[in-house]
């Protein structure tokens, strides 16, 4: 299934309030955040009746609760909250390595698990920088001056 397109700025103060009072709280919660931040849902496709979700913080010492923050438009207003949630105890095992990969998404959501969610931009992007640093020079790069 294709990744949600859906994008979100972070409220700030909210975001803070919610690292701060979070058990295993970060040492400095302004270190996680970034002026103008931006995150992507990783959810896989929805309806426009579930909220978009995206991971901001895992405890220390792992505790198993993330902060999640979870968004939707209620006409002309975006709503925001967060939510501290334990791990998705999805496993996808590859029986002829022996290998294990969790979910990566918050226990219960909805549809695909993390490993079934592609993002087509991001894996765009990764095989054109993985293109670009296993290209050699030659005689058509020097001459593009």
């Amino acid at each position: 299934m294709l990744q949600c397109t859906a994008l979100t700025e972070v409220p700030e103060a909210e975001a803070l309030v919610a690292l701060i009072t979070m058990e295993g709280a970060p040492h400095n919660p302004m270190d996680v955040l970034s002026p103008d931040d931006f995150l992507l849902c990783e959810l896989a496709e929805h309806d426009e009746g579930a909220e978009h979700a995206a991971h901001l913080w895992t405890a220390e010492p792992s505790s198993s609760r993330e902060l999640w923050i979870f968004w939707a438009d209620r006409g002309a207003r975006r709503v925001h909250r967060f939510a501290e949630l334990f791990p998705c105890p999805g496993t996808l095992r590859y029986l002829a390595t022996g290998d294990a990969q969790g979910c990566a998404l918050h226990v219960q959501h909805p549809a695909a698990h993390s490993w079934d969610v592609t993002d087509p931009l991001g894996d765009l992007v990764d095989d054109l920088v993985e293109e670009g640093s296993s290209r050699t020079p030659n005689e058509d790069d020097s001459q593009r001056t």
